[in-house]
């Protein structure tokens, strides 16, 4: 698994290198660990303002490879936790422009298998809502996007949110693919979508609505007791819950509720800029859940 580890030197992107350190590392082909320049707003204006914009610019580059320099430092410290100790090969990049466009550009470039990154999470609602490095990140990349929103130092509780979707599929296989640790527990959690609607509701008796909500419940039940036995096949505790209920709402509470270290949901991703003011499940539960969650849309899972 190649990944791509985004730094901005700030706590949160500490936060992002750790959680790489988690991962089981024999899954691990490649780290390279990516610090973007904005120099967006760097625009030499005539002959006076050249050497101000030169020396700007040589600031941010020596402050890159500065940032770059510890990432690398704690990223060393955090993979040799492993008791494996393959061999992982590790580089570091600093590049100029965009954030969020130039990390997703390289991911693509590289054809990444994930991408990383550090986010305060529900801390700063307002800039979640302007748009954040990380939700345009996780809008736009063509792979799997981990948001840490908190220290990581293991990953022992995971909840799997899936539906009928080959998205759901996706992120199924992916977490299947050697990142988790063997000690990982995992829930799998299906929202069973109800045919009666409230107005609806006030004209049938309780066991016509029970009647017809039975085969939503049925093919809910049988979808997380087939992804169950995929995952006790590789040797994982597994555990599944299927409920009637909003789906976001449902998610964020359990994975309340379990303390979940992980969460993990299919997406099947935003084709175009304008999107990315539109709600999903993914965008929702990447802005409220409590701990990390793990976007896997996954062109190439």
């Amino acid at each position: 698994m190649k990944i791509l580890c985004a730094v901005d030197g700030s706590e949160f992107s500490h936060w992002a290198i750790d959680a790489v350190g988690t991962f089981d590392r024999s899954a691990l082909t490649s780290v390279t660990v990516l610090h973007v320049m904005d120099t967006r707003h760097l625009k030499p204006v005539g002959a006076p303002h050249t050497s101000t914009y030169r020396g700007a610019k040589t600031a941010l580059e020596k402050s890159g490879h500065e940032i770059l320099r510890r990432a690398m430092s704690r990223l060393e410290v955090a993979l040799s936790q492993s008791p494996l100790r393959p061999r992982t090969a590790v580089r570091s990049l600093l590049l100029h422009g965009s954030p969020a466009a130039t990390i997703v550009q390289r991911a693509a470039h590289e054809r990444m298998d994930l991408i990383v990154l550090g986010t305060r999470g529900v801390s700063d609602i307002k800039g979640f809502l302007l748009g954040s490095v990380t939700r345009k990140v996780a809008a736009l990349a063509d792979c799997a996007v981990l948001a840490v929103k908190q220290p990581i130092t293991s990953i022992d509780r995971v909840l799997l949110a899936v539906d009928e979707s080959r998205y759901s599929r996706r992120a199924a296989k992916f977490l299947r693919s050697g990142i988790l640790p063997e000690s990982a527990s995992i829930i799998i959690f299906s929202a069973a979508l109800s045919p009666v609607t409230d107005l609806a509701a006030r004209y049938l008796t309780e066991q016509q609505i029970t009647s017809l909500n039975e085969p939503a419940f049925e093919r809910a039940t049988m979808l997380v007791a087939k992804m169950r036995e995929d995952f006790l096949k590789d040797g994982f505790a597994v555990t599944t819950e299927v409920q009637f209920d909003h789906v976001t709402d449902a998610i964020i509470r359990l994975a309340t509720l379990n303390h979940v270290d992980l969460l993990t949901v299919g997406s099947r991703g935003l084709s175009s800029q304008k999107q990315l003011h539109l709600g999903s499940v993914s965008e929702t539960v990447l802005k409220y859940a409590p701990c990390s969650v793990l976007i896997v849309r996954g062109l190439r899972v």
